[in-house]
């Protein structure tokens, strides 16, 4: 399972909301980039960016950073947040993005959506990130009637493979993942790579969503909240290797 530390950005600084609820804003870096350095050197080889003033504005905002960190580490990134245009996505690729996902996208443009994964292929990730087990969009500012499942199924049917499912309820709260849903979209769709993210709030969870199936794990208040340590990650991905 791939261990996916997230740089949440807003104007240009490193953050974290609760519940996606942009006035909880805590700031805890003003500069990614040693953020970023900081996880490459204790053994982390991806990165999960997201725009959130992008993601509020509905076009790319904060590329540079993405730019940024791409030419001063290794890290492979996944980027999402306002990708709504080919533009936006051309964007993202050029300033050293490797996959980028979209979630506002696919619910609102699935024809555009579509063609990005025709084009690219496993270079795009489906954000199915719920409220109630509903799509939620535009950086979680509003709820869709959309169901997760068929969601999902919908556009594994055109390909996707790989999947970030984030619970909203869960997001930032440090009260653990939502294992169920989990465990429901991976009997459900027993072929596709789902990350996990959201209320991860201490190491032991991971092996359990480890054993669940899922591909990945985003961690993101756990970390800079000490729950979790950068070392004790480390100790998973060298176990693991």
């Amino acid at each position: 399972m791939r261990i996916i530390p997230a740089i949440d950005i807003i104007d240009g600084k490193c953050v974290r909301l609760t519940k996606g609820d942009y006035a909880t804003k805590k700031i805890y870096n003003k500069n990614p980039l040693e953020i970023a350095k900081e996880f490459e050197a204790n053994g982390i080889q991806y990165l999960h960016l997201v725009d959130l003033d992008g993601a509020k504005s509905g076009k790319i905002v904060n590329y540079k950073i993405l730019e940024q960190i791409s030419e001063n580490t290794n890290l492979k990134i996944d980027f999402g947040g306002g990708l709504k245009t080919n533009t936006d996505l051309e964007i993202a690729f050029n300033s050293g993005a490797n996959q980028i996902t979209g979630g506002s996208v696919a619910v609102k443009n699935p024809e555009l959506f579509q063609e990005w994964i025709s084009r690219y292929g496993s270079k795009i990730i489906l954000g199915a990130d719920v409220h109630d087990e509903k799509i939620a969009v535009s950086g979680w500012q509003e709820t869709s009637d959309l169901e997760v499942l068929p969601f999902i199924e919908k556009y594994q049917k055109f390909g996707i493979k790989n999947i970030i499912c984030t619970d909203i309820s869960k997001d930032g709260m440090l009260e653990g993942p939502s294992f169920s849903l989990y465990k429901k979209i991976l009997e459900a769709f027993p072929a596709v790579n789902l990350i996990a993210s959201g209320g991860v709030s201490c190491f032991e969870e991971l092996p359990k969503l480890q054993l669940l199936g899922c591909e990945g794990v985003i961690i993101g208040k756990a970390i800079y909240e000490e729950k979790i340590s950068l070392e004790q990650l480390q100790n998973f991905i060298t176990n693991a290797i």
